[in-house]
């Protein structure tokens, strides 16, 4: 059985903690676009050159970029049994590019809603390992507990930077919803509270659909 799915909600909402944990119940490769472009950055790809200073602003990669790079990824032999997208698509262009190239669509949008000033508090104490890249909330500690990294704040954590993604979230992204709930793919889920809580309750609204 093939599972493919989208994930969507405002930057901090917990879509890619609720993405691994899916892909892991479902054993499907959870793909954040994000991280992706982080790390062409990290590595000084000519993707990354070109769109480090995009990332920074908190603005949004172009439509052709995005396109082929998770055409691309979609197409590796890991994601034959299905996938799960978090970052992707951004726009209802992009969407619509993605059911061009996608055969037989996708099968859900698992849409986590979160209030706007606890995204701001989650985002803007975010600290990341520069190893691993493992994602603490605010902590004491400097260190990361899984590699002993350095923690630091990255450039789109910070309170300003967050505030700006939420508005480009609010103009570009969040149209999505409604383009998906015409395709009836949305399931709609209360992002709040305990990770573990969050995903039973995105797991048992996911298995209904795929049944």
């Amino acid at each position: 059985m093939s599972v493919k799915l989208i994930l969507l909600g405002p930057p901090g909402s917990g879509k890619g903690t609720q993405g691994a944990l899916l892909g892991k119940f479902y054993g499907i490769p959870e793909i954040s676009t994000g991280d992706m472009l982080r790390q062409a950055v990290a590595e000084g790809s000519e993707l990354g050159k070109r769109v480090q200073g995009i990332l920074t602003k908190g603005q949004l990669v172009p439509d052709d970029v995005m396109v082929s790079l998770v055409e691309e990824r979609v197409s590796r032999e890991d994601c034959a049994q299905g996938f799960i997208l978090d970052g992707f698509p951004r726009t209802v262009d992009q969407a619509r590019a993605l059911e061009r190239v996608l055969p037989g669509g996708i099968d859900a949008v698992v849409y986590l809603r979160v209030p706007r000033e606890e995204v701001i508090a989650r985002l803007a104490g975010r600290l990341t390992c520069r190893r691993c890249g493992a994602v603490y909330a605010k902590t004491d500690s400097s260190l990361c507990q899984v590699c002993g990294g350095d923690l630091y704040q990255r450039d789109d954590d910070l309170r300003s930077t967050v505030e700006h993604r939420l508005r480009v979230y609010e103009e570009h992204t969040a149209p999505l919803v409604g383009y998906y709930r015409t395709l009836d793919k949305v399931r709609e889920f209360d992002g709040s509270g305990p990770v573990e809580e969050v995903a039973r309750r995105v797991e048992a609204g996911i298995a209904r659909v795929i049944a």
